[in-house]
């Protein structure tokens, strides 16, 4: 079992930007992984197996949802804590910060913006606790990149509708209570609509073969004839813009949660380079081995610098859609190339689960693809930088 001797790397002195009350959260979140989680990751990774016991301890932490108001159960936290928990999780495992960002973003979010009052009170406060737990249905079989051709769709039935389709590499889904599932009426619009567990013609098989995320739970959506009470559908917004501004929301805190992963990587080769001896020196003392970690620590500190300020425009109401997508594409090929450095560093042991950094590297291949492929966050770049739509 692998003692976590992190402590954190702070090159450019960011802390002396933060709040008390931002250091008491990451110091919080960080004791917590520590304690319960970095013990059991590897085990669990190789088991392919989620630990869902550690669903309340992350409620506890305020990992679920912590921007939602108090009134609704939730910490009601700034934009810079939401990352800064998100940082802390994932410099553990992006599969937990996956669990805790899709609860908090695309499930609680939603409904605590374009819920009823009713749908918000019967649901946030058991969600922000981890008592209930949620997944995101845009993602179809065939419809990945493009969600706005979903076929997913549902039919007047008096008062409930009648919902068809199937969602596809749904983090949450297989344990999850509750869906917020997008689909298409009858007009064509796009809506959201809250599926629960139980309800007849709903299934959530799970997925199996994933070398990446292994510890954490994904599946399908399968709705066959689901009758839904209209009561569930989100009043407050519709159209494809509703969804998109939910993953709005995940991709900051995968912008903040890249860069964990990268801190653990450079924090896992900077000790080893250290340590480790070869041609009676450590190999820290080889200049190609300090090329590489002043690297590392240059990216992250930049990466760092990228995100606090997203952090401060999310909290003044003043981020762009493209500014998230610069910092989530940006910090997660970032840490991609941190993760593959360190694990050149650690030579054959890098491969092993005796050391984090070949579980992060086949996470990130996850995280690079999802919430936006690296490739379609260049396009939205290009697109706001020029003006001219590459995406017709």
């Amino acid at each position: 079992m692998r003692t976590d001797l992190y402590q954190g790397h702070d090159y450019y002195m960011l802390d002396d930007l933060l709040t008390e009350e931002h250091k008491l959260i990451r110091d919080a979140a960080r004791e917590w992984v520590k304690k319960e989680v970095s013990p059991i990751i590897e085990d669990a990774a190789e088991k392919c197996v989620f630990p869902r016991h550690l669903l309340p301890g992350l409620g506890e932490i305020g990992a679920f949802g912590p921007y939602i108001p108090a009134e609704y159960g939730g910490p009601g936290l700034d934009q810079i804590s939401y990352g800064i928990l998100m940082q802390e999780l994932e410099r553990c495992d992006s599969g937990l910060r996956s669990t805790a960002s899709v609860q908090s973003s695309l499930v609680m979010y939603p409904i605590w913006r374009y819920g009823s009052e009713e749908q918000k009170q019967a649901f946030l406060p058991k969600l922000a606790t981890g008592e209930m737990m949620g997944c995101f249905g845009l993602t179809e079989p065939d419809h990945g990149s493009n969600p706005g051709g979903m076929t997913t769709n549902f039919k007047d039935d008096g008062d409930h509708v009648i919902l068809n389709g199937a969602k596809m590499w749904i983090s949450n889904a297989p344990f999850a209570d509750i869906a917020v599932v997008w689909a298409k009426n009858e007009a064509g619009r796009i809506k959201g609509i809250i599926v629960e567990r139980g309800m007849e013609g709903f299934s959530t098989p799970t997925m199996h073969g994933k070398w990446s995320l292994r510890a954490s739970d994904t599946g399908e959506l399968i709705f066959d004839n689901v009758r839904v009470p209209k009561s569930n559908i989100l009043p407050g917004r519709d159209g494809l813009g509703a969804p998109l501004s939910c993953l709005d929301s995940a991709r900051y805190g995968i912008a903040w949660g890249a860069i964990g992963a990268a801190l653990d990587c450079y924090d896992t080769a900077l000790r080893y380079s250290q340590e480790r001896i070869q041609f009676d020196r450590p190999i820290g003392q080889f200049q190609l081995q300090q090329k590489k970690l002043a690297e590392m620590i240059t990216e992250i500190t930049k990466a760092q610098l990228l995100t606090f300020r997203l952090g401060q425009l999310r909290d003044s109401g003043k981020a762009t859609s493209p500014q998230i997508s610069m910092a989530k594409r940006n910090n997660v090929d970032m840490a991609l190339t941190i993760a593959r450095d360190a694990r050149q560093m650690l030579g054959g042991m890098g491969i092993t689960g005796e050391y984090p950094i070949m579980r992060h590297m086949m996470n990130l291949e996850s995280v690079v693809t999802y919430e936006g492929t690296h490739d379609i966050h260049l396009l939205i770049t290009g697109l706001d930088v020029t003006g001219l739509n590459a995406f017709v």
